[in-house]
């Protein structure tokens, strides 16, 4: 599979960790075409330790391309093991995790965002992963880590790591890291959001794909970002707390799809076909509660939600089927939420990327030395 077949990267889900797995990217795909997907970040460490057990970690149906391999690690050996691994599976694009800020991640030495603050190993990994690879490479990255987070830091970052590699797209979560006192959740909220680093980005590195990711919650903001420059746009919880009213706009409102009036009620039969498939496929994982997770946010606001997780809890205890679970389960929803197409996508905040032009940083300027002494 090549990713050129596919329309353009204007819409991706984030990589999540215990979020973006085999069971929501089924979801996600049977709900838009169009979307990009991305992989939780698995460890380099972990696809070389498991070679014996990859299917577990990276298989996946062929109906969710386009999808993206993001993996993370500071080991050049081991990620270029790991990248040749990979290759059976057929992934568009591999992508480098530059950006995580969990101690479990960024703790253990220089890995996850830490790696912001050595561009010079991350342009020589981002090298090792294209060399053992056939399809495209990006970087997943903030816009700084604790103190090191002025514009011309962020440039630095990116243009040695273009510079040294054949890296061309760069995925921005448009807050810096804070690495000390705060949760991985905090750091998805309490650093104030800079989108003026990521459009200077775009007028300072004409020549790289810049994709934004961060505060972005509908469809409407990705199409305020995307006709304000951006290339792509990366949706992470809106996109799995919310997926009916997320990923049900996707291809008709960002790609220009016409509205093929899918139901939930359509979407959950070829599901439960799905889970019934993969059910203690390695062992007792996974579970009912492995596979129905996904699913309990697609009645998000609706009437009946309430019941129906209600009525999920008690199932988990003793059903052995995803049939028999939405038996037991699903005649919470009532009928009118489950056969109607999404409704119309909800409004954004119109003032998101306003300004944004008029709050630039000086552009940027660079020489060759900087490279070289990196």
């Amino acid at each position: 599979m090549v990713a050129e077949q596919y329309l353009p990267p204007w819409f991706s889900v984030a990589p999540m960790m215990d979020w973006t797995d085999n069971h929501y990217r089924t979801l996600a795909r049977l709900i838009s075409k169009h979307a990009w997907l991305y992989t939780e970040m698995l460890a380099a460490e972990t696809i070389v330790y498991q070679k014996d057990n990859l299917d577990r970690f990276l298989a996946f149906s062929p109906e969710q391309h386009p999808i993206v391999l993001q993996i993370g690690g500071n080991n050049l050996e081991n990620l270029a093991k790991a990248t040749k691994l990979a290759n059976a599976y057929n992934y568009d694009e591999i992508n480098f995790n530059c950006g995580c800020p969990s101690p479990k991640v960024a703790g253990h030495g220089c890995f996850g965002v830490r790696l912001m603050l050595d561009p010079k190993f991350v342009g020589e990994a981002m090298s090792v992963i294209a060399a053992n690879t056939d399809v495209p490479v990006s970087v997943k990255c903030r816009i700084g880590v604790d103190d090191h987070d002025s514009y011309n830091e962020l440039c630095d970052f990116i243009y040695k790591v273009s510079s040294l590699s054949p890296t061309r797209h760069f995925i921005i979560h448009s807050r810096k890291a804070l690495l000390n006192g705060i949760s991985p959740a905090e750091n998805r909220s309490i650093p104030p959001l800079k989108y003026e680093y990521f459009y200077g980005l775009l007028r300072d590195f004409p020549d790289l794909r810049l994709t934004i990711n961060g505060g972005i919650n509908c469809v409407d903001e990705v199409n305020a970002a995307l006709r304000s420059g951006a290339h792509g746009v990366m949706v992470g919880r809106a996109a799995y707390h919310n997926p009916w009213h997320t990923l049900g706009h996707v291809d008709s409102t960002i790609y220009g799809a016409p509205k093929s009036g899918l139901t939930r009620r359509q979407v959950l039969e070829k599901y439960q076909v799905y889970g019934d498939s993969v059910l203690r496929k390695y062992g007792q994982k996974p579970g009912i509660r492995d596979v129905v997770k996904p699913l309990l946010h697609l009645f998000y606001t609706e009437p009946g939600n309430g019941l129906w997780k209600r009525k999920a809890d008690a199932a988990f205890q003793h059903c052995t089927t995803i049939k028999s679970f939405f038996e037991e389960t699903l005649g919470a929803i009532p009928d009118s939420v489950m056969d109607s197409p999404v409704r119309e996508p909800p409004s954004g905040r119109d003032d998101l990327f306003a300004n944004v032009h008029s709050l630039l940083p000086p552009p940027y300027e660079t020489t060759e030395q900087e490279v070289l002494y990196a």
